[in-house]
């Protein structure tokens, strides 16, 4: 109870506090912040592929009992990522500095604020760089209350950066980049503070094991293939968008990734606990209780999103204007669009950490990113011919299908998954439900009237999350799934189980 409810607080404050930055900063610097910490961030796509192998190496060292290879495998991992924050400077300072002050589309007065934003970011790039392998070795070894307290202190301290930045006579885009770098330099150091001292393994030393750096590299080598593709996607399409039409869409595509990335958080918290169990279950060669962690992970992954998202999809135009007053040209269809992208990812997630489990990745990163890599492509060839800016997700939904269903046939080749239990366990309930909540929203979007207040809003959203609990319990869960749900919401209640 305590982590969802530590999770509302953080997503009710990261939304408070992205309404705030918006009204200090104004839409067109609201949106170069985010253009440029976007170009930032795909610098970073070395980053991320070699996070993704850190976790698994770590998780499996774990699961097989060998803490003298875990702590080779850590700090294996922490100097390859030394190398790559270096590699990351001489990108940023190189081809990066050339699109913001040649290519990217901003006002003439904020140029200089955009290049110092733009260092200040890189900045803050390079101390989370150097700060993966300790954020790895706290998952692999489960220690999740950790996150859950440092995520609401760190919420608390950007929450009060905006306040500062009201009380800042100085360039409030610049001063905001710099407030931003220190609360990530602290939450930091306080994460590498903690493995320090709870976690042996994290003592460094310097491995002479020239093969396993070169297997490290050689893994990650294909995740950078997928990461690259998942820039393309994100970052990359971010700067399409700012092609055509310029910043305010790109306040509007910012607004749309906080809240559909505040909602998938909770997703994401729910699968970062099954992950290290899919994959240690892997290493120990406990096959069919792994492909049931998969099973249940993207199940409960779905309904856990459609819950929270149904609201929203259905009271879009009422929360955003709650939220923000002035609403960005084309964040209403942005968000819903979204969202429903969320929901179809959200399946994805464990089928993904399968993959990564079994090392056997080179063909399905290359498949699933080159799948995901289109949504670049595409999308600029359809902006440039005339289309309306919300078909970029519209392309980002339908390449999301596409890849989970390669997702499943490569499962099925590598690890000898069963495709067809899946879709009669997962796929076949979750259509069901989709179909009702398909066919409830155009009955609510018909006969129920839009939310003109709060207290109304409240109401109708817990009507609509009370309906979809009934539909779960009926639709969504097999019987022996639903006698364990009801006997574990009886003892709640009772105290006995």
């Amino acid at each position: 109870m305590f982590l969802y409810i530590r999770m509302f607080l953080i997503m009710g404050i990261t939304l408070y506090t992205s309404r705030i930055v918006l009204e200090q900063l104004g839409v067109s610097d609201f949106g170069v912040y985010n253009l440029v910490a976007g170009i930032v961030a795909m610098m970073g796509f070395m980053n991320a592929a070699m996070s993704s192998a850190t976790q698994r190496y770590l998780a499996f060292d774990i699961g097989k009992n060998d803490p003298i290879n875990l702590r080779k495998t850590f700090n294996t991992s922490l100097i390859i990522h030394g190398g790559i924050a270096v590699l990351i400077v001489l990108l940023a300072e190189t081809i990066g500095l050339w699109y913001i002050n040649y290519k990217m589309v901003l006002p003439l007065d904020r140029i200089y604020a955009a290049n110092v934003v733009f260092q200040v970011s890189i900045f803050t790039l390079l101390v989370g760089v150097i700060q993966v392998p300790f954020n790895a070795l706290i998952i692999a070894k489960e220690r999740m209350n950790i996150y859950a307290y440092l995520s609401i202190v760190e919420a608390i301290l950007k929450l009060a950066v905006v306040f500062l930045l009201v009380y800042f006579s100085t360039d409030k885009l610049i001063t905001y980049s710099f407030l931003l770098f220190i609360v990530t330099l602290l939450i930091a150091l306080f994460y590498q503070i903690y493995c320090k001292r709870s976690f042996s393994e994290s003592r460094f030393m310097i491995p002479k094991d020239g093969d396993f750096y070169k297997e490290l590299i050689s893994y990650s080598g294909w995740n950078l293939f997928g990461n690259i593709a998942g820039v393309a996607k994100g970052q990359g399409v971010n700067l399409v968008l700012n092609l055509f039409f310029g910043t305010v869409i790109n306040a509007a595509y910012a607004i749309t990734n906080q809240v559909s990335s505040a909602i998938n958080m909770f997703v994401v918290n729910l699968q970062m606990a099954f992950n290290p169990q899919i994959i240690k279950n892997y290493s120990q060669g406990n096959l069919q209780q792994m492909q049931s962690l998969i099973f249940q992970a993207s199940k409960i992954s779905f309904m856990l999103m459609l819950l929270l998202a149904m609201p929203i999809l259905l009271n879009t135009d009422y929360i955003l204007t709650l939220w923000l007053k002035d609403v960005p040209d084309d964040t209403i269809v942005f968000v819903q669009l979204a969202l429903i992208g969320v929901l179809i990812e959200s399946l994805s997630g464990p089928l993904m950490t399968a993959a990564q489990a079994t090392g056997r990745i080179k063909w399905y990163q290359i498949t699933i990113g080159t799948l995901i890599f289109l949504n670049l492509p595409t999308s600029y060839v359809l902006l440039k011919i005339g289309l309306a800016a919300p078909m970029t997700f519209i392309v980002s939904i339908v390449i999301s299908v596409l890849s989970l269903i390669f997702r499943l046939f490569f499962l099925k080749e590598i690890l000898n998954f069963d495709v067809k239990k899946y879709c009669i366990l997962v796929l076949f309930r979750i259509i069901l439900i989709s179909t009702f909540a398909c066919f409830f929203y155009f009955i609510h979007a018909e006969y129920i009237t839009k939310n003109t207040n709060f207290i109304a809003f409240i109401i109708d959203s817990s009507l609509i999350i009370g309906t979809l609990s009934i539909v779960y319990l009926l639709l969504g869960f097999n019987n022996k799934e639903r006698e364990f749900l009801v006997a574990f919401i009886k003892h709640k209640f009772n105290g006995k189980y």
